[in-house]
This record gives structure tokens, sequence and C-alpha cells, in this order.
């Protein structure tokens, strides 16, 4: 029998919530993420998972987490969220170029990795607001460095109930990924560009979310918060059910024996995806090593190898900008576990990270990340990465997935770990193009975004995706632009025309 998973706050042991409530909620009042008050395993073995689709394998995790959804309510929302919106029946598919295997996660609506979690997500928000008798209408508040938003806003636009508002660094995403945004069609959503980088929107957002006055004014005109960001519980435990599905794969494929180790690259900025791959050897997948890969925004590996935590520094606004983040949300699910589950410690942490910019966790918290191993790769590592596999292989990649790909092939040199290694690929190259191009022809591109993706195409006989072409010469929806201390306002303009 499944045990009963209740969620807490990183900052406070007291108040306890059903998984459909955390995840309406999003953020908790006193500004600290949800976390389930225990990890139960796996009920069935890898083996048994290399006999089931995605959608089979997502039911055996989700339910291990989201305890008070039926069988019916879950199975419904599965079902719903891996359908034809993805280009491949396999919905995440392992493919292996030279020596290391890709997890690639960017099939689905939007091309990259957000779809996995963002597919699922509103049928979860709409499913746990009637479970809760919820009467508001949920208005989501997002921050994005690129893909989030997109996929946020595909997922959510014209739902019933819901409204969203999606918050972006203007001149710090890539042009596909504004034009994916800016051209989003639906009665209920709104794009806002902000003079800023991605760490100012999510801390815009994150006050938003504890304004107690502001919340209890919409509270009265019948309209509630939550969040699309992987702060919120239900975004980030979809992402776990992937790692179980690549573990399963090479089970599948007799690439491994079920129950030997494997490890996984991710390339991270928020920490959202590679603390999934962490919730997955808690609940039973036998990972080795979760290597951390940061570009040159390298605070995550500084801390992996430090101890400290320090955002005071230049931010860089490099060729893989969803991972341009100097304050990444997440890691505080992973400090509240290795502070022994202390609210008290973990708040204080938090306070110091707000305050001064940074913090230092104990000698005996940095024993408990050896899960862990941090890496970083250069601009330079980057695009060298992108042309040395495509001219080895034919393959190509984003330059996101060529972080991790650079760091995984410097891992596996320092560190002689021969463990079985999967990068996990979290963008179609299509949205990123002209980086991509400029990797592959070492020169810098002068021409229009479109005329690049079509020469990509040309070149390596990729087809060009959909998301791509029905953004091609759609009209502008949204040009609201705003300060980052003009965010609130800005919620409140849309929410008087919702």
């Amino acid at each position: 029998m499944s045990l009963d998973v209740r969620y807490r706050s990183t900052r406070d042991n007291g108040k306890i919530l059903k998984a459909s409530q955390a995840i309406i909620q999003g953020l908790s009042e006193d500004g600290g993420l949800f976390v389930p008050d225990l990890f139960p395993r796996l009920e069935v073995s890898p083996s048994e998972l290399a006999k089931m689709d995605y959608k089979e394998v997502a039911y055996e995790v989700m339910k291990l987490f989201f305890t008070d959804f039926t069988e019916e309510e879950l199975k419904y929302c599965i079902e719903h969220a891996y359908d034809s919106k993805f280009d491949t029946e396999e919905i995440a598919p392992l493919t292996y170029v030279d020596g290391t295997y890709y997890l690639e996660l960017f099939h689905g609506k939007t091309i990259a990795f957000k779809d996995m979690a963002l597919s699922i997500l509103p049928y979860l928000m709409t499913t746990s607001a009637k479970k809760n008798d919820v009467r508001e209408k949920i208005i989501i508040l997002t921050a994005t460095s690129g893909d989030t938003g997109k996929a946020a806003l595909a997922g959510f636009a014209d739902v019933e109930g819901c409204g969203i508002v999606v918050f972006y660094p203007k001149g710090g995403v890539s042009k596909v990924q504004e034009r994916q945004m800016v051209t989003q069609k639906g009665k209920n959503v709104k794009v806002v560009g902000i003079h800023g980088n991605f760490d100012d929107a999510q801390t815009g957002v994150k006050k938003i979310f504890s304004d107690e006055e502001f919340k209890a004014q919409l509270k009265e005109k019948g309209f509630r918060f939550s969040s699309a960001n992987s702060i919120n519980i239900g975004r980030l435990i979809p992402q776990v059910a992937y790692y179980v599905f690549a573990y399963s794969r090479l089970v599948k494929e007799g690439k491994i024996s079920d129950g030997d180790e494997i490890n996984f690259t991710v390339p991270t900025g928020n920490f959202g995806n590679i603390l999934a791959g962490y919730y997955a050897k808690k609940i039973g997948i036998p990972v080795h090593k979760l290597i951390c890969a940061s570009n040159e925004n390298k605070v995550l590996f500084d801390f992996f190898e430090s101890g400290v935590y320090d955002r005071n520094r230049e931010f860089i606004l490099t060729t893989s900008p969803s991972m341009d983040i100097l304050i990444s949300s997440n890691l505080e699910r992973l400090i509240y576990e290795i502070s022994g589950e202390d609210a008290d410690k973990c708040r204080a942490l938090m306070s110091s990270l707000s305050g001064s910019g940074r913090y230092e966790i104990s000698s005996e918290m940095k024993e408990k990340c050896k899960d862990f191993v941090g890496g970083f790769a250069s601009e330079e590592e980057v695009l060298e990465r992108i042309h040395e596999i495509y001219d080895r292989t034919g393959y190509v990649m984003d330059t996101h997935t060529a972080v991790a790909s650079a760091v995984s092939k410097k891992y596996v040199k320092n560190s002689n770990d021969d463990t079985t290694n999967v990068v996990v690929s979290t963008a179609s190259p299509y949205k990123f193009t002209r980086s991509v191009m400029e990797a592959l022809e070492g020169k810098k591109e002068e021409e229009d975004d479109f005329v690049l993706i079509d020469r990509l195409s040309e070149m390596t006989g990729m087809p060009v995706p959909n998301a791509v072409e029905e953004i091609r010469n759609a009209e502008i929806l949204h040009d609201t632009v705003c300060e980052k201390d003009g965010m609130k306002e800005e919620v409140r303009k849309f929410l008087e025309k919702l």
C-alpha cells in the first residue's frame, strides 16, 4: 500500500499540506518551498518498468508523491499531457552519440524540456482546484529565463478558471524564445519583458507571492496566485519521471543490468531539473553521480567545490541563456534536506542569501552533497563541443546540452569514472539557432534568425519543428516592457481586464 505523502515548507515545519493543496498554493506563505515529508520507494522494479511506456512509468512515479489524487484523476492528467503534442511516441527518447547517451527532452510542443512537466501541470492544477473546492480564479505568476515561459503559456492558454502572467528578461533570451512568448494567443495570457535579468524577474515574482496585502485585495476580487516555475511541486515531481524512464530504457535495451548505477549530467540553472534526478535516486533508481553542469555563471560549481553560495559576482549573458541564473531557487530544497530538515537553519541561510548575497554550509552538510559533482564549461568550450560532435557524428545539439556534454567529457577524463553516462538534453538546436550556426560555421552570423533556421535545416537535414514554423510570421500580441519594480502594477492591470 502506498504511503501518504504530505508537504511542508522548507522554512516552517509546522504546516502540513496534501499534494493538491501544495500544487494550488505553489509557494509557501513564509517564502519557503514545499518538500515531501518522506520519500516512498518505487513499487515496481526497473525490469518491470522496462516493459512500460512513458505514461505508465510516469504514473508509477507520480502516484508515490501525489497520494491524494485517485488513480482515475492521475491517469486522466497523464493521458492528456503526454499525447500527440509530442512528436515521438517515446516522449523522451535516448540517443547514443559518441560514447554517451542523450536523453532528448525537447520533443514537446515548445521544443524544450519544460514541456515534460508543463504539459501536465494545468491538468494537475485544475484537478487540485476541484478537489479543494477552490472558487477563485487561479492566476499563474511565472518568471522565465526563456523556456518555462512559452511552455507555461502554451499549457495554460484558455484553460478555464486560470490566468497566466509571464515575466522574462528583455534582451536576455534568444530571438526564438522571445518570439514564441510574444506571439502567444489566449484570452487569459499576458507576457511582460522586464529591464533586468532572470534573477530580478524571479525575485519580483516571489515578492508578489509574499505580499499579503496585495493577495488579500485580489482574493476579494476572486483571484488567487500560484506558480508554474519549478518552485511548484506540481512542476518538479513530473520531472522525476523522465529520469526513471531513462534508466528503464537502458535496462530494456540491455545496455545496463537492473541494479547497475548510472550517471546523469544535467545543464543546470535554477536547480529544479537536477533535483528531480536526485529525487529519482531517493525513490530507488541507482544513480551514482549527478553532474551539475554550469555555464560561465558558475555559482553552483563554486558552491559544490567550496560549500559557499555567493551570488555577488558579474552576471554574464551567455549563449545558454536559460542557465544565466545566479539565484538557484530549487537549491533551497536540497539545503533543507542536508540540514537535517531543520527549517530554522534553512530560513537563516536563505535570509543571509537575500541580505548579504551569500551563505556557507557546514562541513557536515557539505558531506551530504556527495551525490553531486560540479562542473562548468566556458563559452569557447560550448561552441567547440557543438562543432566537434557534429563533425564527428552528424548529431546537432543546442548550447545548453553542449554545456552538459562538455562538462561530461571533462568529468570522465578527470575522474576515470566509466559509469554509463546520460546527458540530459534540454532543448532543440532550433531554439538557439544563431549560436548553433556560429558554432558549426566558426563565424559571427549577421543574417536573420529565420534565414539561419532554414540554413541549419539544409545543412543537417533536420526538419524545422512546427514550434518554429508557427511563429515565423505570427503576429506580435504582447509588447509590454516594465522596470523590475513595476511588475506588481502590470499584474494588477492584467487582472482588471480579466
